[in-house]
Formats: structure tokens, sequence, C-alpha cells
């Protein structure tokens, strides 16, 4: 327990001294800009290029933990969609962002730094296929959703062109590719260069998670939806326990690869819901309620993600 709450304490605490600092100096939320535009176009694609390019080609091309990992996330997605349209009649595009509450992870933010620290350089391959392909797909469904759901007024030719020009211009995407042609050409970066990429990289998870503290302070509690029932538990409970089914059922895959993937599913609402839900002007405050709700709990429940992963309890193997 003691080496638990040793690897949180900084994890956790430099979410808090964000939070605390936003609070203190009460700066607008502008302030947090540039430091936000680090994270994502410098430190987090060093970090992702860090990993990939250093990884044997043939562990990056797993299909199979890529296929499997994004439908349990997307089980929970439908599951939590359904409930919300037929048990609670809401309406598409509130269900839609619903839906990303539940099964949309801070795995960009949070993902990194707490994998490795608990888990090690081997975790370092399945993190970042989740990150980039997940988030590649979020980068997807959500446009379309909302197209569907008639608060995207755009036509269909802008739409698609607007869909294909996130993906394949994301930071996290440009930074895996290349890291991908990297390992797959043998290419040994210039040592300067390498040097730089390190530096960047070291200062992603805490700049992310102090980023993500002041985000937590500037978006005050609200509105509490009542949704929040059980998209808290469907996060931080169902969204792992998904997950690992299906990687244990599909089998194949390395220890470190499924408790990867478990540690990150268990991760608290991603802060892109409630960016998705201010784009198009649905479920804001209630996203913003349900981010900072689930990242609260997520100290207890990531807590007890990692006993169980830590300590052996998690079966690896759950099917002949």
């Amino acid at each position: 327990m003691a080496d638990i709450v040793s690897l949180l304490l900084p994890f956790f605490g430099l979410i808090l001294i964000g939070y605390i600092a936003a609070k203190a100096t009460k700066q607008p939320a502008e302030a947090l800009g540039w430091l936000n535009t680090f994270i994502i176009y410098a430190a987090l694609p060093a970090l992702f290029f860090k990993l990939v390019s250093r990884t044997p080609i043939e562990e990056l091309t797993r299909v199979d933990f890529i296929v499997t990992d994004i439908a349990a996330t997307y089980a929970v997605f439908i599951l939590l969609f359904v409930i919300g349209r037929v048990a609670r009649g809401n309406s598409l595009a509130d269900c839609t962002i619903q839906s990303f509450a539940g099964a949309y992870g801070n795995i960009g933010y949070m993902g990194p730094g707490l994998a490795l620290l608990a888990l090690g350089e081997g975790a370092a391959v399945p993190v970042a296929l989740i990150i980039c392909f997940e988030n590649a797909l979020h980068f997807i469904v959500a446009p379309a959703l909302m197209a569907a759901a008639g608060d995207d007024k755009r036509s269909r030719g802008h739409l698609v062109a607007d869909i294909v020009r996130k993906v394949a211009l994301h930071p996290f995407i440009l930074s895996t590719a290349a890291g991908f042609a990297v390992a797959a050409l043998h290419i040994d970066p210039p040592p300067a260069f390498q040097r730089l990429v390190d530096y960047l990289a070291q200062a992603a998870a805490p700049c992310a998670l102090f980023a993500m503290g002041v985000t937590l302070a500037l978006r005050p509690l609200k509105r509490i939806p009542a949704e929040i029932s059980y998209i808290v538990p469907a996060k931080l409970i169902l969204h792992p326990i998904a997950v690992f089914i299906a990687l244990t059922a599909v089998g194949g895959f390395e220890p470190v690869w499924i408790q990867a993937a478990v540690l990150l599913a268990s991760l608290p609402t991603a802060t892109n819901v409630f960016v998705i839900g201010q784009q198009y002007g649905v479920w804001q405050e209630r996203a913003s309620a349900t981010i900072l709700i689930t990242t609260v709990f997520s100290v207890v429940t990531v807590s007890l993600w990692l006993i169980v992963i830590r300590s052996g309890l998690l079966p690896l193997q759950l099917f002949p």
C-alpha cells in the first residue's frame, strides 16, 4: 500500500497544486492557453515519438490489441448511449456527450505519466497505441454523431474534410506516425535531436497534470447531472472491467499490455469531453461537473486498480 501512495501522491499532488494555484492567483482561463499549447503541440508529441520510435516495429503493428481495446471502450459508449436515449429519453446530442463522459478517459494528460511510473517502460507501446487510435476514433465519432443530431450545420463534404484534417494533422497522430516511420526504417536520430525530444518528453507529465488541476479549478461545480449516478461507475469501474474481459478473452497479449490498457481505462473523464460539448453548445456545465467528480473519485478508484494490478490480483487469463 505504501508504494501505491508514494506513486500516486506526486501524481495527484501535481493536479492539486495546479488547482490551488488557480484558486489562489485567480488568473483568467485564457492565461492557460500557452501552457496547453506547449503540452499538446510539443511535450506530449515528443513523449509519444520517443516511446514509439524506440520500439521494435513488430510490436507496433498489433492490430488485434488496438481493435479489442477500442471495441471494449465503445461497448461502454453504446451502453451509455442506449441508457440515455431509451431509459432517460435524452436527445441524440446529449446522449453523445454523456457517452463520451463514460468512455473517453483522460488518457492523454494522465495516461503516459501514470502508466510508465506504475508499470515501467514495458507499458510504453500499448499506452502510445491506445492514445493514438482512441483519440483518432473519438475525433471521427463526435462530429459524425453531432451531424446526425443536427447540431453540426456544415455540409457533408465540409464535415468529412474537417474530420480528415483533424485526425491527420493532430499532433498526437503526427508524432506517433513519425515514431512508426523511425522504428520501421531503423533510423537513428542525431544525438542533439534526441536530447531535445528527451527534454520535451520529461516536461509532459508535470505540465499536463498541473494544467489539468488549473482547468478543474476554472470550471466550478454548478450543475450536477442526474446521469452522474451511472456515468461515474461506468467510467471508473465498468470501463476497465470491459477492457480487461475483452483483452483476456482474445488472449495472446503480454501481461503489461493488459495492465496498461486496464489502467488507462480506469482514468477519469477527459477534459476533451467538455471541449466537445462547448463546441456544439451541448451538456457543457454537466460535462464539466462530470470531469470534476470523476477526477475526485478516481483518487480512490485508480488507487484500488493499481493495488489489484501490482499485487497480482488481476488474472491475466479468464478463458482457457
